[in-house]
């Protein structure tokens, strides 16, 4: 694929004078040029997203300062130099401490005319494979919005007789060991009741107010709630992007996401040394149908909440956003499927990257085609 764009692009350039390295720049996947001594010549602006650096802090350096030198990619450098032709390796997972770890294909095709030097084409994990994700997600919520709807209307009035029951009991039983029996009954009913009642906010399925937000007030917001609760004893850090434009949503809604979010990164991590940082960033290339309407939508806003915890489990992670999936000992298992419901509802995509002592959750939104209201924006920091 990458001699294959390299030669169409060359054409371009002679029949229509077209600026090549535009071309390049307008592409969604990261693409790199490295010479016979691997350091880099050029970085088109995906690349630069991808590696979150700079084309001034990357062109210039050796491009092990960015890829762990036992990367399959420098065996398919030498393999490209030793043979002439191109190679692509699938299923690669790229890791480094600045850009997290993720899968991708990498295809690497030697430039013609040029003695040694390499084009590197970077397909993070396709997009198919996200909708099809995001698709399982919206099906797991629907499931849960069949169940809570039967739960409302067949479970929690027996519950309330049952409740009443109890307390009648209670007030004409003498021995303490049966009114500790009736109160038991009284707290389990109330403890049913409140997880049906979290179950219905699933079966909400009235068209959603949506606007422009300024995402950065709502992470804010979120930060400052999670620090006077539960929280408190881990470090916030803030790597905002503060041109980002405003996101197309309902304010109330996204705070729900994020702090459902935060909450599960603040429970996962240890009580001393805890970090969570909240990141915004602007990637194109990213389209979705918002549920709902015949639109599509591009989802260029992206917003991570990442800790340092222990991590996913592997055998968890296919499933996370399935209901009643949890590893807390007292969880319900509905938090991170209301999210999934929610961000789908905003036309949006959620997926998560894992491993241990860095979990990122990141989200994608639509931009809204209007500016938010003038807010002032939290100052960068952390705390």
């Amino acid at each position: 694929m990458a001699r294959a764009l390299a030669t169409t692009l060359r054409r371009a350039v002679r029949r229509h004078a077209v600026d090549e390295s535009a071309v390049l720049s307008a592409l969604a996947s990261p693409i790199i040029v490295v010479d016979a001594g691997n350091v880099l010549l050029y970085v088109n602006d995906a690349a630069e997203q991808f590696f979150r650096l700079s084309t001034n802090q990357m062109l210039g350096q050796p491009l092990y300062d960015f890829i762990p030198a036992d990367s399959p990619l420098f065996f398919l450098l030498s393999q490209v130099r030793a043979h002439g032709n191109s190679m692509a390796d699938h299923g690669v997972t790229l890791e480094t401490p600045r850009i997290g770890m993720h899968e991708v294909t990498l295809e690497v095709a030697q430039v013609t005319d040029t003695e040694g030097h390499v084009a590197i084409c970077i397909h993070e994990r396709s997009v198919a494979l996200q909708f099809q994700q995001q698709l399982t997600y919206r099906g797991a919520a629907r499931s849960v919005t069949a169940m809570a709807a039967m739960l409302a209307h067949e479970v929690k009035n027996p519950l309330s007789g049952i409740r009443g029951a109890a307390q009648l009991l209670e007030q004409s039983v003498e021995d303490p060991g049966d009114q500790e029996l009736t109160m038991l009954i009284r707290d389990e009913t109330d403890r049913i009741c409140a997880l049906v009642d979290r179950m219905e906010a699933f079966s909400d399925q009235r068209p959603m107010p949506r606007g422009p937000v300024n995402i950065h007030l709502v992470l804010d917001h979120v930060r400052k709630v999670a620090k006077t609760g539960f929280a408190r004893q881990h470090r916030f850090v803030e790597q905002y992007d503060p041109s980002l434009p405003a996101v197309l949503g309902n304010r109330d809604t996204l705070i729900q996401v994020f702090l459902n979010l935060v909450k599960n990164a603040a429970e996962a991590l240890p009580e001393e040394g805890g970090e969570i940082v909240l990141s915004t960033a602007y990637k194109h290339g990213i389209r979705l149908a918002l549920p709902g309407t015949r639109s599509r939508f591009d989802l260029p806003l992206v917003i991570s909440v990442i800790d340092n915890g222990p991590g996913i489990p592997d055998e968890l992670r296919q499933n996370l956003f399935d209901p009643f999936v949890t590893t807390k000992q007292n969880g319900s298992g509905l938090g991170l499927a209301l999210v999934a419901k929610l961000v789908g509802d905003h036309g949006g995509i959620i997926e998560v990257d894992s491993q241990p002592r860095r979990t990122i959750f990141r989200v994608m939104l639509p931009m809204a085609s209007e500016p938010a209201a003038i807010d002032q924006l939290p100052v960068d920091g952390d705390e």
